[in-house]
């Protein structure tokens, strides 16, 4: 018996990367997988995937730009249409951008708070009414670069400050919606996903682990947390790195 059976769960981002294989696995595990993106070929490519391997239709694609409050509305009518509930969140989405101090401008730090950090808020106002009826659980995928411990990457002030503030985030709404409605936080470490152009991955070896993570490792500890298995666990910010945060 899956781990998700009867659940419907919603992914941000999830045509690639983390979300590719956080869907792939809940799919396996029973959930009713909503796949949300921008890139419409690679979304349905993504659910075809997911369709074929559990021969079923129940994965769906939803186009959407979660960096537009007008995207997210109607992405929420969407779903209270067709499904008439939501049982998990993962609020993947997310953009990594490095700059130096003087070449911050008010573009660059639209692009990276608008994705990383307010179509997180955005969303979850969208969904968190829903997800209060079926006492449903929240996901959101911060980074090691957040956490106040590990501060790594000397041009990564945007990108590490917006996934700080996730943190945050995560746990306020942790503590003003318990007990109905879950709300964690994953910190995955460096990840072998497309976001990363520079494929030389030995430039990690400070990594105590000595490798980067696989997807799939990242999905593994995402589908812990909004499962049954965690019933008990909200406002957890739990690292996936390697070791990487001890150091």
């Amino acid at each position: 018996m899956g781990k998700l059976n009867g659940k419907i769960a919603l992914i941000t981002g999830g045509t690639s990367g983390i979300g590719k294989a956080s869907a792939i696995l809940f799919a396996k595990e029973g959930a009713d997988v909503i796949c949300v993106g921008r890139n419409i070929k690679h979304g349905e490519a993504t659910v075809n995937l997911l369709n074929a391997e559990n021969g079923s239709k129940r994965a769906r694609f939803f186009p959407c730009d979660v960096s537009l409050e007008s995207d997210i509305e109607i992405l929420q009518q969407s779903v209270k249409q067709q499904y008439g509930k939501l049982d998990i969140l993962f609020n993947n989405a997310g953009v990594f951008v490095t700059s130096s101090l003087q070449e911050i401008t008010d573009e660059v730090w639209n692009i990276v708070y608008k994705t990383n950090l307010k179509s997180v808020i955005e969303m979850t106002k969208a969904f968190m009414p829903m997800l209060e009826i079926s006492r449903g659980v929240i996901l959101n995928n911060s980074s090691v670069a957040g956490l106040q411990s590990h501060i790594a990457g000397q041009k990564t002030y945007l990108y590490a400050s917006s996934k700080a503030a996730l943190i945050q985030f995560t746990k306020l709404c942790a503590l003003n919606y318990s007990p109905s409605v879950r709300v964690n936080c994953l910190c995955p470490g460096i990840t072998d996903t497309p976001i990363y152009t520079n494929r030389d991955f030995s430039r990690f070896d400070n990594i105590p682990m000595k490798r980067v993570a696989r997807p799939e490792e990242i999905a593994k500890a995402a589908l812990f947390l909004v499962s049954n298995d965690a019933s008990y666990i909200t406002g957890v910010t739990l690292p996936v790195d390697g070791g990487a945060s001890l150091k």
